[in-house]
């Protein structure tokens, strides 16, 4: 397979296929950044919020759909004529009902005074919601708003949604779930190409740094461009098929990833064929012997992550659950690109890919200088730098392990310490409409009002008295009664997004429990969703961590046969996982001031420190396995294997890190921490654990590492 491309036609006939193939894809399915956002589900059924959800709208239908709130604010307080406006666009959204819209209270029909009871105590603020069909599009959302928009306009004369807070007019701001939704888009949207520009201008200026050739810096990207051109049509396929369900977060971090990773495997490769051309002067003979000897690391490698990235399949949380399949898939095709569609490219151009320092061998640099009239001048040993970190790593191995082992434990002690978020808003932009609602709304009314747990009882004894007693209850509204059950709008004293509201709320459990029964009540709302949040994605973490460290484990042995160092390796990245937490906390706490971090962070970059931290080992660790069935003896075979590999993984982590961090430049606080953590794993990995860490601990353990293989009882 590896003398297909030394064929005249086929590296021409590999390479139109893919394009044909963009091309076609292209046309027949749509992208899948162009697919409308739906309403995510990230809880499971079982989940008692989930559950309260259901009850709430199958038996109390004026509380039904997903909630729009409207802020309304004014600083010098809310005049006569801002209720009369407000009531004037219910009226009309009750004769004209919204094409989404389920259901809105009568506020147009009460008498203005009764809508000025529920203005804020300082008479700034008032809030009013409109329930929306839970089937609908983020896009038809978006349109039933910008109607909103248009006939509060046409009612006050005035656009109050676009004015600054800090002008003394009206103000009105859409938040609450759609309100959220709809920005959330709308941020992901811009923030994807921000993402593909600024992606590809890393990579493009660290490889022009690092091999100071242009259409080397351009390849790589070309291959993982076509690649990405493949995969985001067919996952648009598979999300119109029901397939799949499209999570614009998952899609902006799949991007990064795919140009990421597949640039790495892309060096890989031609960090390979470039050594080969110095030593074989037929350009095609050279790529076949490139590709059958990076060939398998890179199989191996891109296998990792796949089946990594699979792991995510047995989550519960929902994003958890839609990152699995992009993320897979895309590996998956990137890999197969680097493996094709990149050595038809490599062998169409040879070695003027990387012009202008042409890798020649000796016999052709000799003959290139005499033509020139130059005299010839031996070109220094490849690979010196990382040959002298191998050699010391090598010898002075223990303390290598010490040294290594003290910068990882000591920044993986801090991880414990770590204060986790569950509030989604939180990781949104402060100017961002639907934040600068609850800003509002936060400022003006109290804490619980912010959002107010649903009680839902199943008995016919009114428990007001009793919940208002409870100390942690600021205020029970009157209960609505359907079917049997009773339902309860419960304000607690503390912020509903607080850490102490999620402890409240677990005393309520017990609480309400007490008082009508263990099987009799729900619990339902924001606060209750963030308990079962921190649930579910514990024992998803709990699940999904273990089980991808025995899978992954497994593939090491499969590939090295070695179990030993196949332990070594998975606790090098384990390891280095729990120290990146560390660091990453550091900065994002004390560096950027924030004062947690996103739940999600410990199981999303788990995943990918651990898969892409393995890439590097595999590789690096495939090199000294090379050298020894070559008869080399243990502590030389690693010396070469450092040597051989240091400067493509180094460029590769550096490059690797570097788009993980871009995600830092977004205005998304969640992906900002994922950017940052995961990029410090990477770095960990690339400088610490792989060329020190790794060949340390091989040189430490001895010839042992390669049992039960015969490379245990070969050579010296």
């Amino acid at each position: 397979m590896t003398k297909f491309f030394e064929k005249g036609p086929m590296r021409a006939i590999v390479l139109a296929l893919w394009v044909v193939l963009a091309l076609l894809l292209g046309k027949l399915f749509p992208q899948i950044n162009s697919i409308d956002n739906v309403a995510l589900v990230n809880l499971p059924a079982d989940q008692m919020s989930t559950q309260a959800a259901e009850l709430k709208a199958e038996h109390f239908a004026s509380n039904a759909g997903i909630p729009l709130l409207i802020t309304w604010q004014r600083d010098t307080g809310l005049t006569e004529e801002d209720i009369k406006g407000v009531q004037t666009l219910y009226k009309e959204l009750e004769v004209n009902p919204l094409t989404t819209q389920q259901f809105i209270p009568p506020l147009g029909t009460i008498p203005a005074q009764a809508l000025m009871g529920s203005v804020s105590e300082d008479g700034k603020a008032l809030v009013t919601p409109i329930f929306f069909k839970e089937d609908a599009s983020t896009a038809a959302l978006k349109d039933s708003l910008a109607d909103i928009t248009t006939l509060t306009k046409k009612i006050t004369g005035v656009n109050p949604y676009s004015a600054k807070l800090s002008e003394d007019v009206l103000h009105a701001r859409y938040s609450g779930p759609v309100g959220i939704s709809v920005d959330a888009t709308d941020l992901f949207k811009s923030a994807d190409f921000q993402l593909m520009a600024a992606t590809v201008l890393i990579i493009l200026v660290i490889l022009l740094v690092i091999y100071r050739s242009p259409l080397l810096a351009i390849i790589p990207l070309v291959v993982v461009s076509i690649a990405f051109l493949v995969v985001s049509p067919l996952l648009g396929a598979m999300t119109e098929a029901g397939w799949l369900v499209k999570d614009a977060q998952a899609v902006s971090i799949m991007i990064v990833l795919l140009f990421g990773a597949g640039t790495d495997y892309c060096l890989f490769l031609i960090t390979r064929y470039r050594d080969t051309l110095l030593v074989e002067p037929n350009k095609l003979k050279a790529l076949t012997q490139s590709l059958r000897a990076a060939g398998g690391a890179i199989i191996m490698s891109a296998a990792t992550v796949v089946i990594g990235l699979l792991t995510l399949l047995l989550a519960n949380y929902g994003a958890f659950h839609r990152f699995a399949i992009p993320f897979s898939f895309g590996i998956l095709i990137t890999a197969i690109a680097v493996l094709t569609l990149l050595p038809a490219i490599l062998g169409l151009l040879g070695r003027y890919a990387f012009w202008p320092f042409i890798p020649r061998t000796e016999e052709m640099a000799r003959a290139h200088a005499n033509k020139k009239g130059k005299p010839y001048v031996a070109p220094k040993p490849p690979h010196r730098i990382m040959r002298k970190i191998g050699r010391f790593t090598v010898k002075r191995h223990w303390l290598v392990i010490t040294i290594t082992a003290l910068i990882l434990v000591g920044l993986a002690a801090v991880s414990p310490k770590i204060d986790f978020s569950y509030d989604l808003l939180s990781s949104f932009p402060e100017e961002m409409p639907s934040r600068e609602g609850f800003a509002i709304i936060e400022e003006h009314f109290t804490a619980g009002e912010l959002a107010p747990v649903s009680v839902i009882v199943k008995t016919d004894e009114d428990i007001t008295d009793a919940l208002a007693a409870l100390p942690y209850v600021g205020k029970v509204a009157k209960p609505q009664q359907a079917d049997g059950y009773q339902l309860y709008s419960v304000d607690l004293k503390e912020n509903p997004y607080a850490v102490q509201a999620m402890t409240d709320l677990a005393q309520m459990k017990q609480d309400v429990g007490e008082l009508v029964g263990a099987d009799a009540f729900w619990l339902g709302g924001e606060t209750s969703e963030q308990v079962d949040t921190k649930t579910v994605q514990e024992a998803d973490e709990k699940l999904i961590q273990p089980t991808m460290i025995v899978i992954i484990f497994v593939l090491l042995v499969l590939y090295l046969r070695a179990p030993l160092t196949a332990v070594s390796l998975m606790a090098t990245v384990v390891v280095s996982f729990f120290a990146a937490l560390g660091a990453g906390w550091l900065i994002i706490h004390y560096v950027l001031g924030q004062p947690a971090m996103a739940s999600a962070i410990p199981l999303y970059s788990f995943v990918f420190i651990v898969a892409l931290g393995n890439d590097y080992n595999i590789f690096m660790i495939s090199e000294v396995w090379k050298n020894r069935q070559k008869g080399v003896a243990h502590h030389q075979a690693i010396e070469n294997g450092v040597a051989s590999t240091g400067a493509v993984i180094t460029s590769a982590g550096i490059i690797l890190a570097g788009t993980f961090m871009v995600l830092a430049s977004l205005p998304i606080q969640l992906l900002v921490q994922f950017g940052i953590v995961t990029a410090l794993g990477i770095v960990l990995d690339t400088f610490i654990v792989r060329p020190l860490l790794v060949p340390a601990l091989l040189a430490a353990l001895g010839k042992v590492v390669y049992w039960p293989s015969k490379l245990w009882r070969d050579g010296k």
